[in-house]
């Protein structure tokens, strides 16, 4: 990998991190809006600034699909600087002729280090979009049929238990709901003293 591509990534880090927070907004705001909670009400300034590794790190096979397309797109632009005699790289990438001539190596460099954030832009702008709207909507969905899994206990601090599905958390509330009650329910963490997991599927013996 070219190393003058690397820090100018690495230069871009920061403002792409600020992305990732616009990003991870975007998507718990529209995945709570769904259900009726505009969740940046119940947020703290934590809890923004986290949202996107929650997001990346909320299941194996997503964290893992991100870490290889970071890859990916880490080596990109020596890639397309490497094969940009070729037609596809010609085709989504193009550079008029007249001006590729006029381009210096490390102008053509740029040019497509610059390309490359955009596309990774794109493709963490789509993953965030369809996980809030996708995400959100199979939820409502599965409230209206009544097919959710209470799969939760809590034990509240006045050693009250309730079998529950939790929606999601951040770190001063829970969302859940209450088996045999569609309203969907708000507590502050301090109110809970433990969740059992009662349907883990990762231990349920199968034989």
């Amino acid at each position: 990998m070219d190393l003058k591509n690397i820090e100018k990534i690495q230069n871009l880090l920061p403002v792409g991190y600020i992305f990732l927070v616009l990003f991870g907004i975007m998507k718990e705001s529209i995945f709570y809006y769904q259900i009726g909670i505009n969740i940046i009400t119940y947020s703290s300034i934590m809890d923004i600034l986290i949202s996107p590794i929650a997001v990346l790190t909320s299941h194996p096979i997503v964290f893992i699909a991100i870490v290889l397309l970071f890859i990916l797109f880490a080596n990109m632009p020596s890639l397309l600087f490497k094969y940009e005699h070729t037609w596809w790289v010609q085709k989504n990438f193009p550079i008029k002729n007249n001006t590729k001539e006029e381009l210096s190596e490390e102008e053509r460099k740029d040019y497509y280090t610059i390309n490359t954030v955009k596309t990774c832009a794109f493709f963490l702008l789509s993953f965030f979009l369809g996980y809030g709207l996708g995400g959100g909507h199979f939820l409502s969905e599965k409230i209206k049929e009544n097919k959710l899994e209470y799969d939760h206990v809590l034990t509240f601090s006045d050693q009250k238990s309730e079998t529950v599905y939790i929606i999601g958390s951040n770190t001063a509330y829970y969302f859940y709901l209450s088996k045999g009650n569609q309203n969907v329910k708000i507590t502050p963490v301090g109110s809970i003293k433990s969740i059992e997991l009662i349907k883990n599927k990762m231990l349920t013996n199968t034989d």
